[in-house]
Protein backbone atom coordinates (compact mmCIF):
# COMPACT_ATOMS: atom_id res chain seq x y z
CA UNK A 1 0.00 0.00 0.00
CA UNK A 2 1.83 2.99 -0.99
CA UNK A 3 1.51 6.81 1.14
CA UNK A 4 -1.38 8.07 -1.74
CA UNK A 5 -3.66 5.10 -1.04
CA UNK A 6 -3.38 5.33 2.79
CA UNK A 7 -4.88 9.15 2.34
CA UNK A 8 -7.43 8.43 0.09
CA UNK A 9 -8.95 5.55 2.57
CA UNK A 10 -11.71 6.79 4.94
CA UNK A 11 -10.53 6.85 8.86
CA UNK A 12 -12.85 3.25 9.87
CA UNK A 13 -10.96 1.66 6.91
CA UNK A 14 -7.71 2.90 7.92
CA UNK A 15 -8.02 2.48 11.37
CA UNK A 16 -9.02 -1.44 10.45
CA UNK A 17 -6.33 -2.10 8.00
CA UNK A 18 -3.76 -1.48 10.68
CA UNK A 19 -5.16 -3.58 12.93
CA UNK A 20 -5.12 -6.16 10.53
CA UNK A 21 -1.32 -5.54 9.31
CA UNK A 22 -0.67 -4.90 13.51
CA UNK A 23 -1.91 -8.21 13.50
CA UNK A 24 0.19 -9.73 11.18
CA UNK A 25 3.48 -7.85 12.08
CA UNK A 26 3.19 -8.88 15.53
CA UNK A 27 2.60 -12.67 14.22
CA UNK A 28 5.93 -12.34 11.87
CA UNK A 29 8.21 -10.38 14.54
CA UNK A 30 6.96 -13.76 16.98
CA UNK A 31 8.19 -16.00 14.42
CA UNK A 32 11.59 -14.19 13.76
CA UNK A 33 12.56 -13.43 17.38
CA UNK A 34 12.03 -10.22 16.97
CA UNK A 35 9.78 -9.20 19.72
CA UNK A 36 10.55 -7.92 23.13
CA UNK A 37 7.54 -8.17 25.67
CA UNK A 38 7.04 -5.69 28.76
CA UNK A 39 7.60 -2.53 30.04
CA UNK A 40 10.99 -2.91 31.85
CA UNK A 41 12.79 -5.18 29.59
CA UNK A 42 11.71 -2.92 26.59
CA UNK A 43 13.25 0.02 27.96
CA UNK A 44 16.29 -1.80 28.39
CA UNK A 45 16.58 -2.48 24.43
CA UNK A 46 15.57 1.25 23.86
CA UNK A 47 18.61 2.37 26.40
CA UNK A 48 20.49 0.20 24.90
CA UNK A 49 20.04 -0.32 21.38
CA UNK A 50 17.40 2.46 20.47
CA UNK A 51 18.52 1.62 16.52
CA UNK A 52 17.20 -1.83 16.83
CA UNK A 53 13.97 -0.83 17.89
CA UNK A 54 11.16 -0.71 14.67
CA UNK A 55 8.18 -0.60 16.45
CA UNK A 56 6.72 0.28 19.58
CA UNK A 57 3.18 -1.04 21.11
CA UNK A 58 1.42 0.44 24.13
CA UNK A 59 -1.80 -1.38 25.37
CA UNK A 60 -3.46 -0.90 28.53
CA UNK A 61 -7.17 -1.79 29.30
CA UNK A 62 -10.03 -0.96 31.45
CA UNK A 63 -8.20 -2.38 34.96
CA UNK A 64 -4.67 -0.45 34.31
CA UNK A 65 -6.14 2.89 32.79
CA UNK A 66 -5.64 4.42 35.97
CA UNK A 67 -2.67 3.38 36.66
CA UNK A 68 -0.45 6.38 37.43
CA UNK A 69 2.68 4.29 37.73
CA UNK A 70 2.20 2.86 34.02
CA UNK A 71 0.89 6.04 32.75
CA UNK A 72 4.41 7.39 33.86
CA UNK A 73 6.16 5.04 32.10
CA UNK A 74 4.15 5.18 28.73
CA UNK A 75 5.11 8.94 28.66
CA UNK A 76 8.70 8.39 28.98
CA UNK A 77 8.50 5.08 26.48
CA UNK A 78 6.75 7.61 24.27
CA UNK A 79 8.73 10.10 24.56
CA UNK A 80 11.70 8.16 23.73
CA UNK A 81 9.96 6.53 20.68
CA UNK A 82 9.54 10.71 19.70
CA UNK A 83 12.99 11.45 19.64
CA UNK A 84 14.17 8.21 18.27
CA UNK A 85 12.29 8.28 15.24
CA UNK A 86 10.32 4.96 16.55
CA UNK A 87 7.17 4.59 15.06
CA UNK A 88 4.14 4.05 17.94
CA UNK A 89 0.50 3.16 18.53
CA UNK A 90 -1.65 2.32 21.26
CA UNK A 91 -3.68 -0.54 21.94
CA UNK A 92 -6.81 -0.91 24.16
CA UNK A 93 -7.19 -4.63 24.28
CA UNK A 94 -3.81 -5.97 25.94
CA UNK A 95 -5.53 -9.36 26.44
CA UNK A 96 -6.08 -10.17 22.82
CA UNK A 97 -2.56 -8.37 22.19
CA UNK A 98 -1.25 -10.77 24.83
CA UNK A 99 -2.73 -13.44 22.71
CA UNK A 100 -1.13 -12.91 19.83
CA UNK A 101 2.06 -12.30 21.03
CA UNK A 102 2.32 -15.24 24.14
CA UNK A 103 2.68 -18.77 24.47
CA UNK A 104 4.71 -18.28 27.49
CA UNK A 105 2.83 -17.23 31.13
CA UNK A 106 5.60 -14.38 32.30
CA UNK A 107 4.61 -12.83 28.78
CA UNK A 108 0.60 -12.54 29.08
CA UNK A 109 1.50 -10.72 32.86
CA UNK A 110 3.58 -7.60 31.25
CA UNK A 111 2.32 -7.15 27.77
CA UNK A 112 1.52 -3.44 28.68
CA UNK A 113 5.02 -2.73 25.67
CA UNK A 114 5.86 -4.44 22.75
CA UNK A 115 8.63 -3.68 20.89
CA UNK A 116 9.41 -5.05 17.60
CA UNK A 117 13.21 -5.39 16.62
CA UNK A 118 15.10 -5.33 13.80
CA UNK A 119 17.07 -8.95 13.76
CA UNK A 120 20.92 -8.82 13.50
CA UNK A 121 21.35 -9.76 10.33
CA UNK A 122 19.07 -6.74 9.16
CA UNK A 123 17.26 -9.88 6.98
CA UNK A 124 13.34 -9.79 7.86
CA UNK A 125 11.40 -7.01 5.75
CA UNK A 126 7.76 -6.73 6.57
CA UNK A 127 5.43 -5.26 4.24
CA UNK A 128 2.84 -4.99 7.47
CA UNK A 129 5.46 -3.22 8.84
CA UNK A 130 5.56 -0.48 6.29
CA UNK A 131 1.62 -0.53 6.18
CA UNK A 132 1.76 0.52 10.33
CA UNK A 133 4.67 2.94 9.82
CA UNK A 134 2.79 4.58 6.84
CA UNK A 135 -1.03 4.69 9.50
CA UNK A 136 1.67 6.13 12.04
CA UNK A 137 3.00 9.01 9.21
CA UNK A 138 -0.38 10.07 8.34
CA UNK A 139 -1.93 10.00 11.83
CA UNK A 140 0.74 12.07 12.65
CA UNK A 141 0.04 14.45 9.93
CA UNK A 142 -3.24 14.77 11.63
CA UNK A 143 -1.88 15.38 14.64
CA UNK A 144 -2.63 12.14 16.32
CA UNK A 145 0.94 11.43 17.59
CA UNK A 146 0.15 8.56 19.21
CA UNK A 147 -2.95 6.51 17.23
CA UNK A 148 -5.24 4.07 18.90
CA UNK A 149 -5.80 0.60 16.58
CA UNK A 150 -8.39 -1.82 17.30
CA UNK A 151 -6.68 -5.30 17.21
CA UNK A 152 -9.14 -7.29 15.03
CA UNK A 153 -10.94 -10.43 16.77
CA UNK A 154 -10.82 -13.81 16.50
Amino acid sequence: MTFEEVLIQKPAERAQCAGAALEEVLVSAKDNDSLTVGVYECAKVMNLDPDSVSFCVLATDEQFEWDIALQIHFTLIQSFCFDNDISIVRVSDMQRLADIIGDKAEQLEDAHCVLITNPADGSWEDPALEKLHLFCEESRRLNDWVPEISLPER
